[in-house]
Formats: C-alpha cells, structure tokens, sequence
C-alpha cells in the first residue's frame, strides 16, 4: 500500500512524540470538571517534599498547582531562627536552576504550574521582593499569590509592572491590622495601584471573617486570580473536612460553572491533625468538589 502525504504528515501528527527527536510526550493529568479548573496549593502538601508532593498529586488526579514557595525554599524544621535565616539567603542569592529544575519535575508529570505563591513581607529586602518575580519567570508563570501585609502593595507593584506579573493578594481572617481579612483591605490594596495588583480569594477564611464568598466573587471576579477552597466555621470556626463546615463550597463552585468564570478552585488542605493521611484528605476533598459541580446550584 502506497502512503499519499498527507496520510503520512496525518500518522506523525498522531504519534505521542513531541519532537523529531522522539521525545515522547508526557500526557497533561486533566482535573478539568464541568469547564472548571480544580487544583491544589502544594501547601495541602507541606507534609512532604517536593518530589513527594507532585507524586501525591498524580496519585490524586490533580493537574494544576499552586506551586508554594516553601516546596523550593530551602527548610530547617527544627531551629526557627535559622530556618528564618536560610530562607532570607537562599531569596536574596536566588538559585534559578534550582527553580528550573522544579518545573521540569512538574512538567515530567503531567501537571501544569498555574501561579507560584510568595508571600511579601514588609520586612523583606528589595532583593526579596524581585526574587518573587524572578522565580515566576523561570517558572513560566505570569501569576503569584501572596500572603502580605496591606502595606506591601506599594512597594509589589511597580515591579508587578515592570515583569508585567500579576499578584492575587490572600486573606485570612485575623482581622489584624496591615493584615489582609476584609473586602476593604482588597480594595485599599488596589486603590489606585497597578492593573497588576489582584485577589487571592480564601473562601474558608472569608467565611470565618464573617463575609459572603459566593457575593464577593460574582462582584469581584475580574479581579479575581485564583481561589484557595477549604471549608470553615463562621465567628472565626475552625477548619473543617469539606462539607462540615459553613463555607458555601459548592455555591461558589456552581458559579464559576455557570458563569463560566476562569478563576481555578485550588484545595487548600488545613484541616488535618497528626496522623492523617494528607493523600486520602486531599482526595476526599477533590471528590467533594466534583459531587458539588455534578449537582444543580440551589
């Protein structure tokens, strides 16, 4: 049999190589449901290294991450202070190979790195500040979250210009001063800051503050880079396995269907206690969220 040529461009164009070098493939894990991107915060995995954390994620199902920095940063567990002082080093003499490398693992296994989370303090040196950047750069992402003080807006964005990086601020319910917890505390950071200045929304800990994630989010959700999903008690609750909290989990995912808002939903895994199989949590909690987009919206 005679092959024509376009039979033959048709064959190589099927084949699971993605090169002329043969290189083959590495298939994308899909935790895509109903158009909605479900993923984690590789926190939910801080239990473990970063190799154990993408294994856990692929036993899991889940393809997008968020990548957390302390799976890069380097760790000393057992003495604060110079865990304080390696991080601080490691940022100010950042190793991009290192970085590189790590989306290279992630690449190798299907999962695809959505946004980086690092966290700004108003007690980090310029040279930290741009090493956020930076390693979102190397790490092919135009997006950060980030766990800062209200006050550090000022000095993120006019490099969130200049990388042309946008970065999801992220609340938690400690209603502290400088510490972002409000809807107002979004805005003050915003106020006249660049377009590159976003929110990280934490369904869990906006509930526990006392504020209505499903109104916030379809008032909000151009400003809107990612959401942490866990589930939590109002009056400042604790956190809780999904479903057994007051979070309104699967109105807000039933909303980002409908709308067709292209906000991912990452599990953000706090609940747990010593001794549980983060694993297992994570997966019930995956589990949760497809059951909650199968069903129709109340």
């Amino acid at each position: 049999m005679t092959l024509s040529r376009r039979d033959l461009l048709r064959i190589v164009a099927a084949a699971p190589f993605s090169s002329a070098f043969g290189t083959p493939v590495v298939p994308r894990l899909n935790s895509k449901i109903d158009g909605v991107v479900i993923g984690a915060q590789t926190y939910s995995f801080r239990d473990r290294d970063l190799d154990g954390c993408i294994a856990a994620m692929k036993e899991i199902g889940l393809g997008y991450a968020e990548l957390w920095q302390g799976h890069l940063e380097p760790r000393d567990n057992a003495d604060p202070k110079h865990d304080a002082e390696l991080k601080k080093a490691w940022r100010e003499n950042l190793p991009l190979d290192e970085v590189r490398a790590a989306k290279r693992k992630f690449d190798a296994a299907g999962i695809e790195i959505y946004a980086v989370n690092y966290s700004f303090r108003s007690n980090m040196s310029d040279a930290e500040v741009d090493a956020g950047f930076q390693i979102a750069k190397a790490l092919g992402v135009d997006k950060i979250t980030a766990s800062s003080n209200v006050d550090t807006s000022a000095r993120i964005y006019p490099a969130a210009e200049k990388y042309k990086i946008a970065v999801g601020m992220h609340n938690h319910d400690s209603m502290l001063e400088n510490e972002f917890s409000t809807p107002a505390d979004f805005s003050k950071a915003m106020r006249g800051r660049s377009k590159y200045i976003k929110v990280n929304l934490d369904i869990g800990h906006f509930t526990a503050a006392g504020f209505d994630p499903v109104e916030f989010l379809e008032e909000h959700h151009e400003d809107i880079l990612t959401l942490h999903i866990k589930d939590r008690k109002t009056g400042h609750g604790d956190n809780m396995p999904f479903g057994e909290g007051e979070t309104k989990i699967k109105d807000v995912l039933q909303v980002l269907k409908t709308k067709r808002y292209p906000i991912p939903a990452m599990i953000e895994y706090e609940y747990g206690k010593p001794g549980m199989d983060t694993i297992v949590e994570v997966k019930k909690s995956f589990e949760f969220m497809k059951t909650a987009l199968a069903e129709p919206r109340a």
